[in-house]
């Protein structure tokens, strides 16, 4: 598919978006920037965007093959991406299969602690407010989303989570936690967003060493280079 790439309609953190000449899609450029703590903390890493850009289109590429409808349409460049343009539901799910971060924290759990089943939760969007946990009868009376849409990502994020904790499994890697977000296209729910370190949490499976955002978020350093170690596991071309 070809489309004319037109105004910036969206800057977030790490990706800006941008309007095109077909009002049914979006383009994605996926920025070097690195940011934590609700963007009090921002920092410019070499190749971030790129390496972000490819792990996301392999991700979604995955998902894809799993039978998930995703927003993804195509890789323009080494960092930007084609995208249908959801109707984003202000909503992030998250899914842990191991304590760490905002649970760990919350109720004095040791890090790395099994979950068994996974734990579900979810957040309303709003970098301003810091993102506050959501109960769904919450969502429903707020008119975020309708019992039928949460439902459906529910059982989404637990089916992409069967995916890639397989995909990561062979590359020698926990996946610990992450987070998704989706949309409606054509009144369908669809992932949006993207899927990349940024957004969830990865461990070497023999030492632990934390191979994801946590790296910027602890000060570890060599945060693209986690990045990459990942990539190179489970089979992304960075190249």
């Amino acid at each position: 598919m070809t489309v004319q790439k037109q105004a910036l309609i969206y800057e977030g953190k790490a990706k800006s978006v941008y309007a095109t000449d077909n009002p049914d899609y979006l383009i994605l450029h996926f920025r070097d920037d690195a940011s934590a703590f609700n963007g009090e903390r921002v920092e410019s890493l070499a190749r971030k965007g790129r390496v972000n850009n490819r792990f996301n289109s392999f991700i979604m590429q995955k998902l894809k093959e799993a039978g998930i409808k995703t927003h993804l349409e195509q890789e323009l460049s080494a960092d930007e991406v084609l995208v249908k343009k959801l109707t984003m539901i202000p909503v992030e799910c998250v899914i842990r299969n191991f304590a760490a971060g905002g649970l760990a924290k919350r109720l004095g759990l040791e890090e790395g602690l099994p979950l068994m089943p996974p734990t579900y939760e979810l957040f309303y969007k709003d970098d301003k407010l810091g993102d506050p946990m959501l109960s769904e009868s919450t969502a429903i009376a707020l008119g975020y989303a309708t019992s039928d849409e949460l439902n459906k990502m529910r059982e989404l994020t637990h089916k992409i989570n069967d995916v890639l904790k397989k995909l990561f499994d062979a590359g020698d890697l926990i996946l610990v936690d992450f987070k998704l977000e989706f949309g409606l296209f054509n009144g369908e729910i669809v992932l949006g967003d993207e899927f990349s370190p940024d957004g969830c949490r990865l461990w070497d499976k023999a030492t632990k060493k934390k191979l994801d955002k946590d790296r910027f978020r602890q000060g570890l350093g060599d945060v693209v280079e986690g990045y990459e170690e990942v990539a190179r596991r489970i089979g992304v071309p960075l190249a």
